[in-house]
This record gives C-alpha cells, structure tokens and sequence, in this order.
C-alpha cells in the first residue's frame, strides 16, 4: 500500500478506550474519565512521529463487551481506510487488554501495526508507567510492519496471541507462558526478535457494522460461556450454560485437557445441540494432549470437543465468539472447522528477526 507520508513524520492514530491508563480517584477508588488528549498529554512523542486522537469509549476494562470489541474493531478498520495512516495504537483496561487484543488480531488483515497498551498505576500518580508504556507503543507502532496486532508493555513487545496478564498489579504485566516475547522497546531502538505465528484473519464480522456498547441490544451477540473444572467437578454449570442459550463454551478442564467422564457425556450432548466446545487447561503454560480416558482429553475429543493448544481460557473463548460471529446463522460443520483453524493458530513459522536501530527488519524491508 502506497504511503501518503513516506519520507515525513509517522502518522499514528491513538484509540483511547479507558482503562487504569486514563483512571482518576472518584473519591473511593479510581475509575476511568480522562480524555485520550489528557493521557496522551502526559507522554513525550517519539521523534518524528505525530497522533491524532479518537475517544472511542471510556470504561474500566472489567465492563468491556462484546459490543465495545466489535466498535472498536470496525473503528479499526475505518481508521486504516485512510493510506495515510501509518500506525494504531490503543490504550486500554489490562484486565481485558488480553481478550480484546486477540479479537482484534483474528481479524487484522492490514500490514500496519495496531499496538495495546496501558498501565498498571492511574493516570496522573507521580510513579505512573501509563507515559512510558505509551510512548513505547508509539515508538512500535511508527516502527514495524507485518506483525499483527501487539502488546507492549514494560519495554516488552508481545504478539496477541497466547498473551495474557500474568502480574496483578506488578509492572511487567503481560506475557505468553508458553512462548518467548516478540521483542523489546527502549532506548530509541525497536528490535523484533521473532515472527508471530497467525492463523488467515478472518474478514470484519457483519455484527460489528451494527454493534453499539451504548446501546447493548443493538446487535444479538451469540452467547460464549467458560465453565472451571475443579476436584468434586460435576456437569451441572456446563448444562446450566446449554440451557441459558450458549452456542459455544470454554472447558477449562485439569491438567493436559482431563475432566470427569460425567462430564465428557455431558460435552457429547451439547455438542449434539450444535454447541461448540472448546477445552484448554487451568495450568498456566503448556499445550494440551490427548493422553487419558476416563474422562481425560481423549475422551472430550471423542465427544466432539476441539483442544485449544496454548491458548487460555479468555482467548478460547474470544476464538469461539470469532467463530460464530463469522459463522452468522451457522453450519455446525463449517464452525467447527473454522474454529479448529483459529485454535491451531498458525499458517506458517517464520526465522526470527534480527533488527538493529529504531525498526525491526520487516519495516525495513516493508517500507525499502
């Protein structure tokens, strides 16, 4: 794509959506209310990069929706309409960021670079890492090309996928527990280490051109639960799930995917409801695998129950929603298709990249 800038300053555009980043006290706790301009007045600008700001929606992460995602997917891709936006950068809650990161990054088909971050300390303390975080993505976002949606973070860049909040409150908030980060960012250098591995994104969803957070019944939104298998586990909330009118459900079963074989039945008869079910692991790092029956991940394989491989509760389910948002009025076949592709992730493994000054090797390369 032809750059309307090339030789100038980096055109980045800041989505602000809330978060701790933009939180003030309100007298008994702090909650999000300042303006993406404030946040961003608190940070310097990289050389040669400048920003424009859209207040997309202002909320704590912990209210973020299905709705909020799909807004702000669509605003995504309105924004990158124009060629002569070089970059997005989105502050956000951390509490999500993780959910929301992925959503967007299954459907990100541009070769521009759309960066989360966002901070750990409110807006405006004297120890706040909400400026340095935002000026680290605005240095990877006017820097890199052909990585996807990222996460930076405490001088760390990460891809989306298999990235989760791993501290409550310390600094380095973000990881992959079962992969290496993407890369690094301080000292004016950006240097991209690997490339992250993307299963073909998906095209924007239908939902998101009628999707509005202000307005919940804007746009029916399938139902996606996440049921916790635990010592003493029964069937009862994955039926109760079925039954409030889920069309796809998380698993979080023990070990390398096991559960009980009461609830594997129970797994067999959703599926044959036309219930997608998707089984990952309360253990932090490692895939999934097929190793046990009685009532193991052998047999919720059998019982119809795709494995998610790395990815965590919160992103299985972010893979369900993409699924059956894709999937509109829904051929069970073809869904669980295209969800098996989401969750084997990858269409390819590419060499790391070895990068040197301020751009990794693929910007370079990309904008030669």
């Amino acid at each position: 794509m032809k750059r309307t800038n090339d030789g100038g300053a980096r055109r980045i555009v800041v989505i602000s959506t809330g978060g701790t980043i933009a939180s003030r006290w309100q007298g008994t706790g702090y909650a999000a209310d300042a303006s993406g301009n404030d946040v961003l007045a608190t940070a310097p600008l990289p050389e040669g990069v400048t920003v424009e700001v859209v207040d997309l929606f202002n909320v704590n992460s912990s209210r973020v929706t299905a709705a909020h995602q799909l807004a702000l997917l669509r605003t995504v891709h309105e924004t990158l309409a124009d060629p002569g936006v070089d970059g997005i950068v989105i502050t956000h809650g951390t509490d999500t960021l993780e959910e929301t990161a992925f959503f967007l990054d299954l459907h990100h088909t541009d070769a521009r670079p759309v960066v989360l971050t966002g901070a750990q300390r409110p807006f405006g303390t004297g120890d706040g890492d909400g400026p340095g975080n935002l000026y680290d993505a605005l240095q990877v976002a006017s820097s890199v090309s052909d990585l996807g949606v990222l996460v930076v973070f405490d001088g760390r860049v990460h891809a989306a996928r298999g990235t989760v909040k791993t501290q409550t409150l310390a600094a380095d908030a973000f990881s992959d527990p079962s992969a290496e980060r993407l890369g690094r960012v301080g000292f004016s250098r950006v240097d991209i280490e690997r490339q992250p591995e993307r299963p073909t994104p998906l095209p924007l969803p239908a939902a998101a051109d009628k999707a509005n957070p202000d307005v919940p019944d804007a746009v029916q939104l399938p139902r996606v639960a996440i049921v916790t298998h635990h010592s003493d586990g029964d069937p009862f909330l994955l039926n109760a799930a079925v039954g409030a009118g889920a069309r796809g459900i998380v698993l979080v079963a023990t070990g390398a995917g096991n559960a009980t074989p009461e609830i594997a039945a129970a797994v067999a008869d959703a599926v044959a409801q036309g219930v997608l079910v998707a089984v990952t692991t309360r253990v932090p790092a490692g895939p999934l695998a097929e190793i046990y029956t009685g009532g193991g991940a052998v047999d919720l394989v059998a019982a119809g129950a795709l494995l998610t491989g790395t990815l965590r509760a919160a992103q299985a389910r972010i893979a369900l929603l993409a699924t059956l948002l894709a999937d509109g009025a829904g051929d069970p076949a073809r869904s669980t298709a295209l969800l098996r592709r989401l969750l084997d992730g990858p269409v390819r493994a590419e060499p790391a990249l070895a990068t040197g000054g301020s751009r990794s090797a693929s910007a370079v390369a990309a904008r030669a």
